[in-house]
């Protein structure tokens, strides 16, 4: 579905992407490892367009979308692909549906229908009765929940995620690792997930390693 072709990226005279090749397959919970400044979070924001790669092309379902210029790459991205981060990011001055809402907003969905798909997504999430309340009022757990809600607003072909259980204490994080996982089970949801936590590692699909740029055979 998705393929990094001699993907390379540098910041002046610092090389983080050394001709990296990737290919991640529907349905899969694929988890890139490394030490720190391997270059596991540049890869992962150049196959999901949020950066441009100094060589090398992203293709999604043959679809080389590198190329696309920025208007077309921004709605491309907002219809085919969710991003969770380590902080959850959400607007505090929303509620928990309405911070659910904004992408089918950009998207141009109508309030009632966002609203609709909002729900059914944190019911799913078992936030049925936090819907109302601002992130002051949601638990860490809550909140990065809300923000998985968000990431799956759209209906995306793939979710990527950066630390996303890294702001968490052990409780937490064990179940939004699960969460991922009754995602895929239940939806054939696509996640990408950059992590430190050999224990979500362990679990997903495939492990793709990282080192100095390169990735590990």
């Amino acid at each position: 579905m998705i393929e990094g072709k001699s993907l390379s990226k540098n910041y002046g005279d610092l090389t983080v992407l050394k001709s990296v090749d990737v290919r991640i397959a529907a349905g899969e919970v694929v988890s890139i490892t490394g030490p720190s400044g391997a270059g596991k979070s540049t890869l992962l924001q150049l196959l999901g367009t949020l950066d441009m790669p100094r060589g090398g092309t992203v293709s999604y379902d043959g679809i080389e979308v590198s190329s696309l210029k920025s208007n077309k790459l921004a709605a491309f991205r907002n219809q085919n692909i969710g991003f969770i981060f380590q902080f959850h990011h959400l607007l505090p001055e929303f509620t928990a549906i309405e911070n659910v809402c904004m992408p089918a907003f950009i998207l141009g969905k109508n309030k009632k229908e966002a609203e609709v798909r909002a729900s059914e997504l944190l019911e799913l999430l078992g936030l049925k009765d936090r819907m109302g309340h601002k992130p002051n009022e949601l638990s860490g757990g809550e909140q990065q929940r809300v923000a998985v809600a968000r990431a799956l607003m759209n209906n995306p072909k793939v979710i990527f995620a950066d630390e996303p259980s890294g702001n968490l204490d052990t409780e937490n994080a064990e179940e939004l690792h699960k969460l991922f996982f009754k995602l895929r089970d239940e939806l054939g949801q696509t996640f990408v997930i950059v992590t430190h936590n050999e224990d979500l590692a362990a679990m997903a699909d495939r492990v793709i390693q990282m080192k100095d740029g390169m990735v590990l055979d």
